[in-house]
């Protein structure tokens, strides 16, 4: 693929989640590809997948063209981006200026892959978490692997708003209100014991760098996603999480091996298992699979995941549950949480 063509797609993906702007700025910069920039040169000597699958260059550089918006460190890009109402050229050339003022900095922000903690995708683990409990009526300990921040590892502080009422805590500062087909989630509110997450590079919320990596790689023309990570960040901080950096098969097993009480070990990804190398994830399959023959029904384990399938619209919500070593379909549901088709078993 070429940087070109990474850009090109990366804008009709943007088009198709609601981003007007980025779908605009992907285009420019498809369009500049070729352009004799030490920024441009630096894309164009990647090796692999350089598209929205894999290395996901694009995202990369919009990510550091906004994070100088964010904290407000070029003018001329703040001009540009949304909420004004800029012209193509008045936008490139503020891109242009960019990457002669700012230069260093942007390149030193492509080292590393983009990150982001889609809060919109804590409806599907709101959901399934609710079936769980009302499944297995257990406390339940929480593994997210590929976590980012741990952001969706607070789903149950977060309120799901939906026309029939609320599910979560009436008062959250997080409200989701996603367009819901289905039956309602079960009126069962889960009870966590652990919150743990892993990552490569994890983010730390109390780290105010950290946060400008979170909100830089959401989309300039989508404040309310601004203000769903904001409301996320106040909750971790409030409630805490044990976050560890490292792969995640290693850190699995780990927590797999370690002793437990009577509880639910619910393990879980969203839009994170397919970038995983295929090593690691014919492991963590393994160590989920013993792990789940020696459960017991007062140590159930449940392996939920929200990932691309090429099976229809959005992803797909899919569970796979021991002892019995059930898997489920539970739906699908939009890549950024816009939407769910919630269709659960009885519980």
């Amino acid at each position: 693929m070429t940087l070109s063509a990474a850009f090109t797609q990366q804008a009709q993906a943007c088009a198709g989640l609601g981003s007007p702007f980025m779908a605009r700025l992907c285009t420019l910069l498809a369009a500049h590809a070729d352009d004799d920039t030490p920024v441009f040169a630096k894309l164009r000597r990647w090796s692999g997948d350089i598209g929205p699958a894999g290395h996901s260059l694009p995202l990369r550089l919009a990510g550091a063209l906004h994070a100088l918006v964010v904290e407000g460190a070029d003018t001329g890009l703040v001009q540009a981006y949304p909420p004004n109402d800029a012209s193509d050229q008045d936008i490139w050339h503020a891109v242009q200026t960019a990457f002669h003022v700012h230069g260093p900095r942007i390149l030193e922000w492509l080292d590393l892959p983009p990150q982001t903690n889609e809060v919109r995708r804590s409806t599907c683990l709101i959901a399934a978490g609710r079936w769980l409990a009302a499944r297995h009526g257990l406390p339940i300990r929480l593994s997210e692997m590929g976590a980012s921040a741990g952001l969706n590892l607070f789903w149950d502080k977060m309120c799901l708003r939906l026309p029939n009422g609320h599910y979560g805590p009436q008062a959250s500062p997080l409200v989701l209100r996603p367009e819901w087909t289905g039956p309602p989630p079960a009126n069962v509110a889960p009870e966590i014991t652990e919150r743990c997450g892993v990552d490569l590079n994890p983010l730390d919320f109390h780290d105010p760098a950290d946060c400008l990596r979170l909100r830089a790689y959401l989309w300039p023309d989508q404040p309310q996603r601004r203000h769903l990570t904001d409301a996320a960040i106040d909750i971790a901080r409030a409630t805490g999480a044990d976050m560890h950096k490292g792969d995640a098969a290693d850190w699995l097993a780990a927590r797999l091996a370690a002793p437990r009480a009577a509880t639910l070990h619910l393990i879980y990804t969203t839009i994170a298992f397919q970038y995983f190398p295929a090593a690691t994830q014919a492991r963590i399959s393994r160590e989920i699979a013993a792990a789940g023959q020696a459960s017991t029904p007062d140590t159930p384990i449940a392996w939920l995941g929200m990932e691309a399938d090429g099976q229809g619209k959005g992803a797909a919500i899919s569970l796979r549950i021991w002892p019995g070593d059930e898997t489920l379909s539970l739906g699908r549901i939009d890549y950024h949480g816009r939407w769910i088709r919630w269709a659960p078993p009885e519980p």
